[in-house]
Parts: structure tokens; C-alpha cells; sequence
């Protein structure tokens, strides 16, 4: 019988893929020998493989360039990374090694661009598009940005108040874009966004407050909806919409040049993962081609803004299991040594699921299980994997050590986890691995952060100075022996 857990993967898909095979019987991630990993560093342990960043990026613009040279689009490309999606400086520094662009989402990001800047890693022709709610500081920010000469950095105008806020505050001419609020998908709690002016206000909102006024030009037109780029006609539809908001403000408004189509872009989060990504953006570029032949205007050029899509698939986490908790007669709980809702709090927000795989004891004989994070949340759990609906790995043994990874969970996880700070139950947050390859393709590897210490967590709760106060009271009782 076929009862080993590498007889389960060869039943269920196409293994190996292009970024997972097995080499001496263990798991390898783009050739990355992950118990080697585990051995040099320990587990828990998190990892970003930046290669993979310029490996995506250069992929998009492969396929903007097919698209285009396909259907003869004369308008230009540009790609830009959404930094939200991690604002680490590591990412950020391979990421603009492919002539990017970014977008920024609040006052900070602002002066993430100006440290950028400094370094010499973007300059004056860099776009910089603002998106977000604006208030003082991020205005600030953005109007010091255009006023120190960057031409090329773009507000986007997410409500009615906006505008008047940044003349106030940025000397002379500036561009703008402005967003489109699209409807909601109607499974949603709301019909339409929260971001944006409403798809019959743009133009009005243009001649009311744009046209005419020497200080402000119009060069941009977002659009961007919640679910992301998906083939399917809730998306289409909503596209055709913009388009023809897109067209009727060009029409009146000459300097409008350019579509932005925001980002959302899937990334793998299974080993059966199937998106069409070149016919995705062909049939986006033959769209905005056809619409704009038949209203007699001129094609935009295209902007993206790739946030996960950038990320998402450099990132890692590799756990041991500890025990197993056999808690009834059908479920059997790994406990993992560190917490779901800690380093991978998506799984726990929002229900997202990563790709999951032992990285160690394919040959062994598998079983059905739960996996249970160490804290005392009864949500700090995974339990199925969208491919099969249950999570089987090699049968637990205590004398035989297993290691889980998860893999692509490098976009959001750091930010939305609160990398640095303090974690529920005090759970540490795990050593951090830059990996990189040099000039002949050999992986490099460094510390991006040592695992969290019970003096670091300490100090952020206010008992790191209890030392001192132990001091200061054995001094003043001191004092008043001798008074």
C-alpha cells in the first residue's frame, strides 16, 4: 500500500514544482536545503528569500511587455511596490534593484522615501504615489516631498477635502490622482468602498475643484477593488465601469494620462494553485485598448501597485513539533513550538491559508491532525489546508524530531504581527533569516533579528527598570538612616 506522506503528495499533485523537491529524503525551498537551515539556526525560524522579490517583479513586467507588444499599446508600464505590504528595508532595497516605483500608504512611508533618497536608491524621477486617508502629518509630509523638487510624487485624492489641504501647504504646481470608490463584491457587508470618490462624482469633482485652478493637475486615475485582479465578471464588470470613467474625464481633461489598476494579485497558497497570470494581463491591456479606441481617446499608461504579489512568496516559517495531544478518539493535536496567531496572524484574522509541508520524514507513514500554537487562545490553531480540507503529516514519534514549514507568508505577517513588540502571551517572536545569493548563485545567509528575550518584552511592559527602582529604594532608605 501506498501509506508514506510522499505517496499522498505524488497521488494528490504535479511534485516536484519549480520552488519544492525533495533532496536526501528532506524538503528544499529554490534549492534551499531547509534542514541545513534548521541545523545552523534552530527552529523556530523565520526566513525571506530575497531573490524571489526580483524574481516576481521581473515576471509582471514580462508579461506588461508581451501584452503591449501583442495588441501594439503605446502607453508605458510602470511598476510600482506597495509597502505596506512590508515596509523592512531589506525588501524594499532588492525591490528597487528592478526599476520600480512605490506606493506609499501614510505619513511614515514618507519618510521611509526620504531615507531611500538619501541612499541614493530612488531619485527625483521615481513616482510616488500617496494613496490613503490624509490628515496633517501625512499632508506634511507629502507637500515637504513635492516641495523639495520631487515632481514625480502623486496624492491620491481619497475624499473631497484633500485637495485643498495640499495646496495649502505645497508651493506652486503639483499632480494629483484621484480614486475611484468601486462597488463592493455583494457578498460584503457594504456596497461601496470607504476609499475613493464614488464612480458618478469624478468628473463633477474634476470640474469643480481641479479645472481651472492653475496650482493642481490631474494625471491619474486609481482604481483598485477589494478582492483583487480575479477572471471573474464581478471583476471585469467593475473595470468596464472605470474605463468609462476613465474616458469621459479624459475627455475634459487633457492631462489626464495615466490608469492605475491598483494591485491584488494572487500568490500561491497551494501546491494545486493555478492563475493565469499573462492572460490576466493581456485581456486587462486588450480591455483598456478596445474602450478607449471606441470613445476616440488615447490609451493611459498603465501603473500597478504590487504588494503581495512583490513579497508574499519570499517569506518562510519553519516549527517543531513538540507533543501530540491525543484529545479524543479522532483528533490528534501537534503542538508547535510557537503560536499561529503570533507569526502568522492571517491565518487567524482572517482565515488565509499558506502553504503548508513537513520539511523532514516524507518517507515515513502519515496522519490526520490539528496543529496547536503554544499560547492559551483557543484560536491559536490550523487546521485544514484549502487542497484537502484536513492537514495529514508523518505520524508524530517523539524519538523521530518533525519540522512544519509554511511557505509565501511574506507579505503583512511582520507588520500585522507587531515584529519587535510585544506578542500575545508573551510568546517570543522567532530568529529572522535574510537569505541572498551572490555573483555565482551561492545562498548567503545573515541574522536579521535574534529571537525575542524576556528582557526585551520586559523592557516594553516597564519592568526593565525595576533594577533601578530596587537601586533608588535601597538609597532612599539609606538616607533616611542617616537623617
Amino acid at each position: 500500500m501506498n501509506t508514506k506522506y510522499i505517496d499522498l503528495i505524488d497521488q494528490s499533485f504535479h511534485f516536484p514544482q519549480d520552488e519544492f523537491k525533495l533532496e536526501d529524503k528532506s524538503l528544499q525551498f529554490h534549492g534551499i536545503d531547509l534542514m541545513k537551515l534548521i541545523a545552523q539556526y534552530g527552529a523556530p525560524l523565520k526566513f525571506t528569500y530575497l531573490p524571489k522579490i526580483s524574481d516576481n517583479i521581473q515576471r509582471a513586467k514580462g508579461w506588461f511587455e508581451d501584452a503591449f507588444a501583442k495588441h501594439n499599446y503605446k502607453g508605458n508600464y510602470n511598476y510600482c511596490y506597495c509597502t505596506k505590504s512590508s515596509h523592512f528595508k531589506h525588501v524594499l532595497d532588492e525591490a528597487l534593484k528592478n526599476n520600480i516605483h512605490i506606493e506609499t500608504s501614510s505619513a511614515f512611508d514618507i519618510d521611509i522615501v526620504k531615507h531611500l533618497k538619501a541612499e541614493g536608491k530612488i531619485s527625483k524621477d521615481t513616482y510616488i504615489l500617496s494613496n490613503g486617508f490624509k490628515r496633517e502629518k501625512y499632508i506634511n509630509n507629502i507637500a515637504d516631498l513635492i516641495n523639495e523638487g520631487h515632481h514625480n510624487c502623486i496624492p491620491i485624492i481619497d475624499n473631497y477635502e484633500e485637495l485643498d489641504l495640499l495646496a495649502q501647504e505645497i508651493d506652486g504646481k503639483f499632480k494629483v490622482g484621484v480614486r475611484i470608490a468601486s462597488e463592493e463584491e455583494p457578498k460584503f457587508e457594504f456596497y461601496t468602498s470607504r476609499l475613493g470618490i464614488g464612480y458618478k462624482n469624478i468628473v463633477p469633482f474634476y470640474k469643480n475643484q481641479i479645472q481651472g485652478n492653475d496650482q493642481v493637475e490631474l494625471k491619474m486615475l486609481h482604481f483598485f477593488i477589494n478582492t483583487g485582479i480575479r477572471d471573474n465578471a464581478y471583476y471585469w464588470n467593475e473595470l468596464t465601469k472605470c474605463l468609462k470613467v476613465y474616458t469621459a474625464l479624459k475627455k475634459v481633461c487633457p492631462t489626464l494620462d495615466s490608469l492605475n489598476i491598483g494591485g491584488g494579485f494572487p500568490i500561491k497558497n497551494s501546491l494545486a494553485f493555478d492563475f493565469d497570470y499573462a492572460y490576466i494581463i493581456d485581456e486587462i491591456v486588450n480591455q483598456i485598448k478596445i474602450v478607449c479606441q471606441e470613445e476616440d481617446v488615447e490609451v493611459p499608461h498603465i501603473f500597478t501597485e504590487f504588494g503581495s504579489f512583490t513579497v508574499g512568496e519570499s517569506g518562510g516559517a519553519i516549527y517543531q513539533v513538540l507533543y501530540q495531544k491525543q484529545q479524543n478518539d479522532r483528533e490528534k493535536w501537534n503542538m508547535i513550538n510557537s503560536s499561529f496567531i503570533t507569526t502568522l496572524p492571517d491565518t487567524w484574522a482572517i482565515n488565509k491559508r499558506f502553504i503548508m509541508l513537513p520539511i523532514n520524514r516524507w518517507h515515513d507513514t502519515y496522519e490526520r491532525v490539528l496543529l496547536g500554537g503554544l499560547t492559551c487562545d483557543s484560536d491559536d490553531y490550523y487546521n485544514s489546508e484549502q487542497h484537502v480540507n484536513a492537514i495529514y503529516l508523518p505520524k508524530y514519534n517523539k524519538d523521530k524530531p518533525l519540522y512544519i514549514g509554511f511557505f509565501n507568508t511574506g507579505a503583512y505577517q511582520e507588520t500585522i504581527g507587531g515584529f519587535g513588540g510585544l506578542q500575545h502571551c508573551l510568546i517570543p517572536a522567532p530568529k529572522h533569516i535574510l537569505l541572498q545569493r551572490d555573483y555565482n548563485g551561492k545562498l548567503e545567509s545573515r541574522i536579521f533579528a535574534e529571537q525575542q528575550k524576556s528582557e526585551d518584552l520586559l523592557n516594553i511592559l516597564g519592568y526593565g527598570d525595576l533594577e533601578i527602582h530596587e537601586k533608588t529604594l535601597i538609597l532612599s532608605e539609606t538616607m533616611d538612616e542617616l537623617t
